[in-house]
């Protein structure tokens, strides 16, 4: 990839894209900042204009108006062109697919879905409009060359490492992608590069929370969009007896012990989402540990394969990647068996397999756990 041609880079805001931004014209490409505007709060046309820095920060966010206008400062200092582009229409079907996710009784990772429909999917067109060659993040992952073939790694710092929520870039386009951050083994560094730079965001917090659930309160997004989905129901034991009552299965997700409003003098956790039934089930530590998985709508980095394959899986975005074999269905999805049982296998949430190097064989969605 030449080092002199145009670039899109995807501006949040933040330390680490502004960073980014700034790596890739010393590099010597030419940066296009580019911010997503998918919120709710209204934000000036900007194109290449000058303009001070925010006097607040107002949320830990990462597509507000207050990150536009970081952004903006940012791009304004570098002296780049910079364009905020309008995806609320395609952002608002990640929200509909979020809640109708929980509606039926499945945990949603809307982060991976943006990744996949907007950061590289819209902008990959946009950076065909203007004649980009590709289109940069700040993402903790690495491209490398395998066999002459550009593959998705983990990044050098394990615990920021975003391998698993890129899963979804299509094969053909990872020669286009870049991840300035991946070979950078300790965020401290980034923030010293943005205070040395005189990024007016060196201190900004990272994203922590959904930037369309403000407060994590997605119940409450889902009672508002899908009313018809929350209804009482029971809570149920393994053995199928009666320990209690919910307010609607949408408030639960595989794994989660607190809130469960359930004195059993033990610790027990959610196992089951019955929407069928509208029951929720819980257990012992024990029950929740399942052998493997079934997922579907794979994403191959590789020849899909017709065999079983040696990896490591990881089945969410936390979770340390464990021994296990892939194989293959005739009928599309494909199993995961584990070498050691993994807790909390969780329909909705993807599952990412990697070689023994890091390296990215593919993934797909959880349809089930095998127990």
């Amino acid at each position: 990839m030449s080092r002199n041609g145009k670039i899109v880079v995807a501006m949040s805001g933040g330390v680490d894209s502004s960073v980014v931004a700034c790596m890739l014209k010393d590099q010597g490409y030419e940066p296009i900042g580019v911010f997503m505007r998918v919120g709710a709060e209204p934000i000036e046309p900007a194109c290449a204009v000058p303009a001070a820095a925010p006097a607040r920060r107002l949320k830990h966010g990462c597509c507000s108006a207050t990150d536009a206008m970081d952004a903006r400062a940012i791009a304004a200092r570098l002296g780049i062109p910079f364009y905020a582009l309008n995806f609320r229409a395609e952002f608002d079907r990640i929200i509909d697919y979020f809640v109708d996710e929980y509606a039926n009784a499945r945990t949603p990772n809307p982060c991976v879905m943006c990744n996949i429909h907007l950061k590289f999917g819209r902008l990959f067109e946009y950076a065909d409009m203007v004649d980009a060659q590709a289109v940069a993040t700040g993402h903790y992952a690495r491209i490398v060359e395998r066999n002459g073939q550009s593959r998705l790694a983990q990044a050098a710092n394990l615990a920021k490492d975003q391998s698993y929520v890129l899963f979804g870039i299509r094969r053909d386009d990872l020669a286009r992608c870049v991840f300035p951050l991946g070979d950078v083994e300790d965020k401290g560094v980034v923030r010293k590069m943005a205070t040395d730079l005189g990024l007016s965001v060196s201190d900004k917090a990272d994203s922590q929370e959904i930037c369309f659930v403000p407060g994590g309160d997605y119940r409450k997004l889902v009672r508002e969009r899908r009313p018809e989905a929350v209804r009482p129901g029971e809570v149920v034991s393994e053995a199928g007896e009666t320990l209690g009552a919910h307010d609607g299965v949408v408030g639960f997700t595989i794994g989660q012990r607190r809130g469960l409003g359930i004195a059993a003098g033990a610790p027990i956790y959610v196992t089951r989402l019955d929407v069928l039934n509208n029951t929720v089930t819980v257990g012992d530590r024990a029950a929740l540990h399942a052998a493997g998985l079934v997922a579907d709508r794979a994403n191959w980095h590789i020849d899909p394969p017709t065999e079983t394959v040696s990896c490591r899986a990881r089945i969410r975005h936390l979770h340390r990647a464990t021994p296990a074999l892939l194989m293959a269905m005739d009928d599309g999805p494909f199993e995961v068996r584990f070498e050691t049982p993994q807790p909390a296998v969780t329909p909705g949430q993807a599952v990412v397999a990697y070689d023994a190097e890091g390296v990215v064989i593919g993934g797909g969605w959880i349809q089930r756990a095998i127990r």
